[in-house]
């Protein structure tokens, strides 16, 4: 099996490659400015025994989308992992001060970008008879937070494109799906009292925080042939009930 994750450098990207790796799958992941981040998830995979690539990747860029699929070659099962986070903090803007080019950018690389990505992988899916596709979403998309907008709405739009997809590729075999984070730990977030963290966890059921890890277990089930038949679905890590959360 051929696993392409996009921004696979870090956080749940990197920890989704690993996973998939552990399985036996061969993957590529794709980066961004991340190049060394990138080296070092494949160097894992590879000192485990397991196959792996990187290739550059910006969904803002489009030029750079053929080309990346390209060089990853057919796949079948791909995680739209990488976003354009934009430079909206909660509660740092309001909406009606949002700059009209940061809706654009926001909508041109995580709508039209992850678009053009299943594009580009879906006639070998179709060619096979059988494929994955996995959107990575955000708690944001679902609850909401005061400011980053653009970030909330271009993610939503995924949950669309996976619902579109699933009724369209069904036919083929393809199943596609959308697993939604919430506020997820990982090595690379913005430091976040300890107090807030525990009061965060406190108001999920399990109590606790997911991990990236976490996560990956979530997009592996759904990107495989564990996954027999469930399609179209919005599915929500553990961090995402009962409040609002995203992944950082």
């Amino acid at each position: 099996m051929h696993v392409l994750v996009t921004g696979g450098s870090s956080g749940i990207g990197a920890a989704t490659a690993l996973a998939y790796a552990a399985t036996g799958a061969r993957v590529t992941i794709t980066y961004n400015t991340g190049a060394d981040r990138a080296a070092e998830v494949v160097k894992r995979i590879e000192e485990a025994g397991g196959e792996a690539a990187a290739v550059h990747l910006d969904l803002a860029d489009h030029e750079t989308i053929a080309p990346a699929s390209a060089a990853a070659g057919p796949v079948d099962a791909l995680v739209a992992n990488a976003v354009r986070w934009g430079n909206l903090m909660p509660g740092s803007v309001a909406f009606e001060d949002v700059p009209a080019a940061e809706w654009s950018a926001a909508l041109h690389a995580n709508v039209v970008g992850n678009a053009l990505l299943v594009q580009a992988v879906l006639p070998g899916m179709r060619r096979a008879g059988w494929g994955r596709i996995v959107f990575v979403s955000s708690g944001i998309a679902e609850e909401g937070v005061p400011g980053p907008g653009p970030y909330g709405t271009a993610k939503m739009a995924l949950h669309g494109m996976a619902r579109a997809l699933a009724w369209e590729a069904g036919k083929d075999g393809i199943l596609v799906n959308v697993a939604v984070a919430g506020l997820t730990i990982t090595g690379a977030q913005r430091p976040i009292p300890q107090e807030v963290l525990d009061g965060l966890a406190a108001r999920t059921p399990s109590r606790r925080l997911s991990t990236a890890e976490d996560m990956a277990a979530l997009i592996v089930f759904l990107g495989s042939e564990a996954n027999r038949n469930l399609t179209g679905e919005i599915i929500r890590d553990g961090s995402n009930a009962g409040r609002s959360a995203h992944a950082l």
